[in-house]
C-alpha cells in the first residue's frame, strides 16, 4: 500500500512539474513574440501581454500554493486566512505603486515651479524708461 502512495505522489509531482514548465515556456514564448523577437516587426499590444504573463503567474502561485504546499487538504478557514493577507499584499503594492506615482508627479510639479523661480531671480530688470532729452521729464524743457 505504501508503495503505492510513493508512485501516486510521484506522478503528481512530476504532472505538476511538467505543467509549471509548459506555463513557464508559453511566458517566455508570449514575451519573445510580444516585444518582437520572434517575428522581426511584429509585436503583442502591452494591453494583451502583461495581463497574459500576469495571468498565466497567478495560475502559476496558485497551483503552488494548493499542490505543493498541500493547501487544497486543509480547511477552508485555514486556506482563506493564508489567501487574504495575499489579496491585501497585492493591493498594497498597487497602492504604494499609485502613491510614489503621485509622488514623482509632486516632485516635476515642484521641480519646474523651482526652475521658473530661478530664472525670475537671475532675468535683468527691465530698462529704465527715458522720459526725453537728457533724462529730463518732458514738461521741464
Amino acid at each position: 500500500m505504501e508503495h503505492n502512495d510513493i508512485n501516486h505522489a510521484k506522478k503528481v509531482v512530476f504532472k505538476g512539474l511538467i505543467l509549471l514548465g509548459i506555463i513557464t515556456i508559453l511566458e517566455v514564448l508570449i514575451a519573445l513574440f510580444g516585444n518582437g523577437h520572434l517575428i522581426e516587426g511584429v509585436r503583442l499590444s502591452k494591453w494583451i501581454m502583461y495581463p497574459l504573463m500576469i495571468g498565466l503567474s497567478l495560475y502559476k502561485a496558485y497551483f503552488i500554493i494548493y499542490e505543493f504546499m498541500h493547501m487544497k487538504y486543509e480547511l477552508k478557514g485555514l486556506r482563506y486566512s493564508v489567501l487574504l493577507p495575499m489579496f491585501l499584499l497585492v493591493w498594497a503594492v498597487i497602492a504604494f505603486f499609485n502613491e510614489g506615482n503621485n509622488w514623482k508627479h509632486n516632485r516635476q510639479v515642484i521641480q519646474e515651479r523651482n526652475q521658473i523661480g530661478l530664472e525670475e531671480m537671475h532675468t535683468p530688470p527691465p530698462p529704465a524708461a527715458t522720459h526725453g532729452e537728457e533724462g529730463k521729464p518732458e514738461g521741464e524743457h
